[in-house]
């Protein structure tokens, strides 16, 4: 009987754009694929892919204990029914309520922390709550992947994880052929500047538009675009009243959202993320696939893609001033030179951070887990207490 591995995340989307290709390789490993996430515009495409789709109503930025506590109830009532031989947890909710109610039913987890968000970039009484559940969520966890050494460190040195839990995995992994390098399309001459993210002000966006501003000054034909949603659910959400207004002043081009990026990668000449911090960003390992030059902040994550000077340039974050040059510094580039920085960064990716490997590190870590299972209870399930 073929063993069952149940995903849950916080939005159907991430399954669709970042996670078939982990589905697929479970699948050609002969595991049984269920995926727990709430309902949304993508959510009719995941049993196309072959997977059963359970729908899990989630609060996901909400801090209500009740409704928290409505999810733990969901999950573990979900889980008594499926019961899976392994949990693979994302984001935070998922990551805390999944593995609490995995814990009650002695399902062993892999936790993957992708990024610490908002919580943990604005220390306060939110992290301190965030740090103290994820403590007692992950302690019987068999392994919590971390996508860079920092995030990784912080955890084990706040005894949120533990030594031999603890794994570095290269964010979701690229598809090689899927990314391939492309010369920039646009037709006009103008340097194209594009920045790709949800439209949340953690990301950058204002000392992006900031710097915008400062570089036109100099350079009046570049352009400085955005491609994303605006996440209506995030507290540092930016009003899509005041992208509006940026669009109206001129000073940047909002391109919407797009299922796609692969095109607007392929248009622009230099991409840029500014982010305050991240778990390893998937825009900046798809441009640097796509042999695109790089500008990003000097914090975790977005350091662990971009080496300075050699596929792109760092910036001080939170700082325009630091952005604009170092957008200026691009611009003033030879041709040949920034292709040069765009070579590096493919081989960067062809090294580290090919999807391949992210799948043979998710292979060997459940079927560690699952044995593990099997060994500790005799080939039987048995319930643990909270």
């Amino acid at each position: 009987m073929s063993k069952t591995v149940l995903i849950s995340i916080n939005a159907s989307w991430n399954i669709i754009n970042f996670r078939k290709g982990l589905i697929r390789a479970l699948q050609n490993a002969g595991y049984r694929v269920i995926v727990a996430a709430p309902v949304d515009a993508y959510s009719g495409q995941i049993p196309e892919l072959g997977v059963e789709y359970i729908s899990l109503d989630m609060d996901k930025q909400g801090l209500s204990p009740a409704r928290d506590l409505l999810l733990l109830a969901r999950y573990f009532i979900l889980l008594r029914k499926v019961r899976p031989d392994v949990f693979l947890g994302y984001t935070a909710k998922p990551n805390i309520y999944g593995s609490l109610a995995c814990r009650a039913l002695a399902i062993p987890v892999i936790n993957n922390v992708a990024g610490l968000g908002t919580a943990f970039i604005k220390e306060g009484w939110l992290t301190r709550l965030i740090t103290g559940l994820y403590r007692l969520a992950l302690g019987s966890s068999k392994t919590v992947f971390f996508q860079n050494p920092e995030d990784m460190r912080l955890f084990l040195d706040d005894g949120i994880a533990r030594e031999h839990q603890a794994r570095l995995l290269p964010g979701s992994g690229i598809d090689l052929e899927l990314f391939k390098p492309a010369s920039a399309l646009g037709t006009d001459g103008k340097f194209r500047f594009l920045l790709i993210a949800r439209l949340l002000w953690d990301k950058g966006v204002r000392e992006y538009v900031e710097a915008a501003r400062a570089v036109r000054a100099a350079h009046p034909d570049a352009r400085f675009q955005i491609l994303g949603f605006t996440d209506v659910e995030n507290r540092t959400a930016v009003a899509r009243a005041t992208v509006e207004e940026w669009s109206a002043e001129g000073v940047i081009e909002y391109l919407g959202p797009s299922d796609d990026v692969r095109p607007f990668i392929a248009a622009a000449d230099c991409i840029v993320l500014p982010s305050y911090r991240e778990g390893l960003p998937r825009v900046l390992l798809e441009a640097a696939a796509m042999g695109k030059p790089l500008i990003t902040t000097d914090v975790p994550g977005c350091r662990d893609v971009v080496e300075h000077g050699k596929n792109g340039f760092l910036c001080s974050v939170r700082d325009a001033a630091s952005l604009g040059a170092a957008m200026t510094k691009m611009i003033d580039l030879l041709p040949f030179e920034r292709q040069q920085l765009g070579a590096f960064g493919r081989r960067k990716i062809e090294a580290a951070f090919d999807e391949k490997i992210v799948v043979e590190r998710y292979l060997s870590a459940i079927k560690e887990a699952i044995g593990q299972k099997h060994s500790e209870s005799g080939g039987q399930v048995r319930r643990a207490s909270w």
